[in-house]
C-alpha cells in the first residue's frame, strides 16, 4: 500500500491523468441515456415489439438512404416536433443517426419528455450501411 502513495506522489502528472480520463469516461457514459442496441437488435424491437424507427438525420441524409419503415424527425426539429411521437409513447423507440454520436442528446431529449423505452442504435447509418443490412433508396 505503501508502495501505491510513493508512486502517486512520484508520479502524480500520470495520476492526475488518469483521474481526468476516467472523469470523462464516467461523464461520457452517464450522458448516454439510454441503452444501445446493435444494428440487429435494433431489427428485432421492430419486428417483434413494434419499435419505432426514429431517423434524427437531415432529410437530405434521410432520402440518400433509410431503414425500412422508420420516421424522419431531424435533430434540430426534434423538440419542436415531440408531438408526433405521442402514440410511440408506450412502444419501444430506437435512435437513429449518421454515426451514433447524436442519438444519446436525441434520447435525452425524449427521456426529459417522459419516454422510457428509448434505445441507442450504436454505430448509427454508418453501421448498419457496414453490415450489408438493407436501405430504401428514392
Amino acid at each position: 500500500m505503501d508502495r501505491i502513495f510513493e508512486f502517486a506522489a512520484n508520479h502524480w502528472e500520470m495520476v492526475l491523468a488518469f483521474l481526468a480520463t476516467l472523469g470523462m469516461l464516467i461523464f461520457t457514459e452517464r450522458r448516454k441515456a439510454a441503452p444501445s442496441v446493435s444494428p440487429q437488435q435494433a431489427t428485432v424491437l421492430g419486428n417483434s415489439e413494434g419499435a419505432l424507427m426514429l431517423d434524427i438525420r437531415s432529410a437530405a441524409d434521410y432520402k440518400s438512404g433509410k431503414i425500412l419503415n422508420s420516421t424522419n424527425i431531424p435533430f434540430a426539429e426534434l423538440n419542436k416536433r415531440l408531438s408526433d411521437l405521442e402514440k410511440y409513447r408506450d412502444k419501444p423507440i430506437v435512435i437513429v443517426c449518421k454515426t451514433g454520436q447524436t442519438a444519446g442528446s436525441a434520447a435525452n431529449i425524449l427521456r426529459k419528455d417522459g419516454y422510457t423505452k428509448v434505445h441507442r442504435m450504436t454505430g448509427g447509418m454508418l453501421e448498419w450501411s457496414n453490415q450489408g443490412l438493407p436501405l430504401v433508396r428514392k
